[in-house]
């Protein structure tokens, strides 16, 4: 008689009431392991609003940074809205514009690393410069958060490996081989390609970044380019800031048939805010925008005021259709789909693009994109393998290698005549 009195309690604690909500299931995977997110391009607002000059710059809060500066809106990304979206481990992009020439990126990148390690330093009790994954889990564990630097495209080592190897010494962890246009060795997802996808520098290059440690990123490169890495590669490449091809066709997005080869390689896609790659009829809608722009310009050849004013119109009768936190989830389901749960991170691109999606506008919105997945039945241990952990397995087994090929000696180059 007594069990049986138990089973209505039982019954009642096993119920739905009782049962964790979606926003509860993400607080407690946010709790135990913050988000690592493997992009932001706060160095790059540094240069470009500020010029580097920071002594006056208050990043406790930049909501002040509004459209009276250089890039007409305000900042993503504060140390006050980092500690609300959760995040205790971040990626600063070391990023300076493919346009310059190759000696002009180099010394623009390394003026990039110092800027973002001055940064670093002025706010000791918040940011922790984290080199290696023991610095990172120390940082976390301290409550710091702890911040790592990624370059973001391979002309900034000016086709050398002896400037790869110097920039890892003094603190990048990975390198994007491409941004938005060709290198002289790999082929880029947004320019003509020209190689078909690694030369056999690049694909040495592939070989040294694997062997000083340094993760190889392959957002920003074409699809070839994607497949004749993960041919080289001896240790998990990342996505630092990407989406899924099949959810969005964007060409920054990786395909199906690069996902299905992660599980072989380790690797991971941090999955991007940006809405222009997240939502597939706001990518129409740039298409169409830009096609008409184009028509416009045709059709008033010297007249720039009335392609302004007709494009002001056309704007109007055609709002772009706006980028939500389940565009986003959609490509974690994605990869999730077709690599699987370990081989998902977390990219956002805040402060490198105009905003991310609705409800996710800055790195404040986090534990919302968590709630959501949690709602389409991702459990706690998912969330924490998509937050941190996929991240911290992907930057350990680098770690590994490197250890393991220590007597290895350097690739060499010659350094042109």
């Amino acid at each position: 008689m007594k069990k049986l009195a138990l089973l209505p309690l039982i019954a009642l604690m096993a119920s739905p009431a009782a049962a964790q909500s979606a926003e509860e299931i993400a607080a407690a995977a946010l709790e135990a392991a913050p988000v690592w997110d493997g992009h932001n391009d706060v160095p790059i607002q540094l240069r470009g609003r500020f010029r580097n000059v920071i002594a006056d710059f208050d990043f406790e809060d930049t909501t002040d940074t509004g459209p009276e500066h250089s890039e007409g809106r305000t900042m993503h990304t504060d140390l006050a809205r980092l500690r609300e979206g959760k995040v205790g481990a971040q990626f600063w992009s070391v990023y300076v514009t493919a346009a310059l020439s190759e000696p002009e990126a180099v010394q623009a990148v390394i003026e990039q690393i110092d800027v973002t390690k001055r940064l670093i330093s002025r706010y000791p009790d918040d940011l922790a410069l984290a080199l290696t994954a023991d610095e990172v889990e120390k940082a976390v564990a301290e409550g710091r958060i702890a911040s790592l630097m990624g370059m973001e495209g391979g002309h900034s080592i000016g086709s050398s490996l002896a400037v790869l190897r110097q920039t890892y010494e003094i603190g990048a962890r990975y390198m994007t081989l491409t941004h938005s246009k060709n290198t002289p060795w790999a082929d880029s997802a947004t320019d003509t390609p020209q190689h078909d996808g690694l030369t056999d520098f690049g694909k040495d290059l592939v070989r040294e970044m694997n062997r000083i440690g340094m993760l190889v990123d392959l957002s920003h490169v074409s699809e070839k380019t994607m497949h004749d890495a993960l041919d080289v590669a001896k240790a998990p490449v990342i996505f630092s800031h990407s989406g899924a091809r099949a959810i969005n066709g964007h060409a920054r997005n990786v395909p199906d048939s690069v996902l299905s080869r992660l599980p072989e390689n380790g690797g991971i896609v941090m999955i991007v805010g940006l809405p222009g790659f997240l939502n597939e009829d706001a990518r129409q809608w740039y298409s169409a925008r830009e096609a008409e722009q184009t028509r416009l310009s045709v059709l008033w050849q010297g007249q720039p005021a009335a392609v302004e004013a007709a494009m002001a119109e056309w704007d109007a009768a055609n709002p772009v259709p706006m980028a939500t936190i389940a565009d986003m989830a959609d490509h974690i389901d994605q990869v999730r789909k077709m690599a699987g749960i370990d081989a998902i991170g977390i990219g956002g691109d805040y402060d490198g693009m105009p905003t991310g999606p609705v409800g996710m506008e800055d790195v404040a919105g986090y534990p919302a994109l968590f709630t959501e997945l949690a709602r389409r039945g991702y459990s706690q241990a998912d969330l924490e393998k998509i937050s941190f952990g996929n991240m911290m397995r992907v930057l350990r087994a680098a770690e590994a290698y490197k250890a393991s090929v220590a007597t290895m000696p350097a690739i060499e180059t010659p350094v042109p005549e």
